[in-house]
């Protein structure tokens, strides 16, 4: 049924005050108007929604079930309308999908600004890995997701922004130190422990296939999730790491990079959303960060 909602916003207000001549002032419409309005109504759902006299309105039984389903949907708006002005006071909402390492690593300092910039405003982080990051803005449980790339799982999301250029390195601690100042093939790299992040992770997709074009097998010695217990991990002698460069900057105590004889290929960080789903005010806020 087709009913026009200025219609039941009428209804709303006369079945509140019983009174035409109140709900007309509270609309800034003619009491005509709020009887036409009325009648209009009564005519579309069949029903008399009122008894009226000259001194008093009052609501049918159908006006009366009519009432119990309109007033909380017009609360209902009206909540939404008032948290619409308020977010466009205070910031709103963003909603961010990233992982530990690169919510840790990288994303702070920008978080710290927004926060700043919009300290009413509301900061929604989800950590998952830069895999579980796409499903989380296929899904509409994010409006950004800043996750590495390449990024296989990335191919349906119709926004990417480059942000961040990076390279991944080998660590190692005291216990392998007889390989400082060396340089390891792959291959002679694959006979050492190898610790890293596991296979939910584009950083074990990348690593796994850089092996494949060198026509090797990797076996790790430990996968885990986090990239801070790798490097503990390393530190205490247990295997070579491997993970991004800027996860390390500043945490080399007890630590050296392994050199290898190969180039590693460089990887970068985005930040991606769906450009068919409009983005808060907080969320264009937070993306222009990166634009420049």
């Amino acid at each position: 049924m087709d009913i026009n909602y200025e219609l039941y916003k009428v209804f709303f207000h006369v079945a509140s005050t019983l009174s035409f001549s109140e709900a007309s002032k509270l609309l800034f419409i003619s009491q005509s108007a709020v009887s036409q309005s009325i009648k209009t109504l009564e005519r579309k759902l069949d029903q008399t929604l009122f008894i009226r006299s000259t001194k008093r309105v009052q609501l049918t039984p159908e006006g009366e079930i009519l009432l119990r389903h309109i007033e909380p949907a017009m609360h209902l708006i009206q909540r939404g309308e008032a948290q619409l002005l308020d977010a466009a006071s205070t910031g709103g909402q963003i909603r961010i999908g990233a992982s530990d390492t690169i919510c840790r690593y990288f994303l702070v300092p920008y978080l710290e600004r927004f926060h700043k910039s919009f300290p009413n405003a509301h900061i929604k982080v989800i950590n998952q890995t830069s895999v579980k990051c796409v499903e989380l803005l296929e899904n509409g449980q994010v409006d950004l997701i800043v996750v590495n790339y390449p990024n296989t799982y990335l191919s349906n999301v119709s926004s990417i922004q480059k942000i961040k250029t990076f390279h991944d390195i080998f660590i190692a601690g005291d216990a392998f130190k007889s390989l400082k100042n060396e340089r390891l093939t792959l291959r002679e790299l694959s006979h050492y422990p190898i610790l890293m992040l596991d296979k939910n992770s584009t950083t074990n997709e990348f690593l796994h296939r850089l092996f494949q074009q060198h026509q090797l097998d990797l076996v790790p010695e430990i996968e885990l999730t986090s990239n801070d217990l790798l490097i503990d991990l390393a530190r205490i002698g247990l295997g070579i790491a491997f993970l991004p460069d800027y996860c390390i900057a500043g945490n080399m105590s007890g630590l050296f990079i392994v050199e290898t004889k190969e180039e590693l290929p460089g990887r970068e960080l985005v930040i991606a959303y769906n450009e068919q789903i409009p983005l808060s005010k907080a969320a264009q806020e937070f993306l222009s960060y990166f634009s420049s």
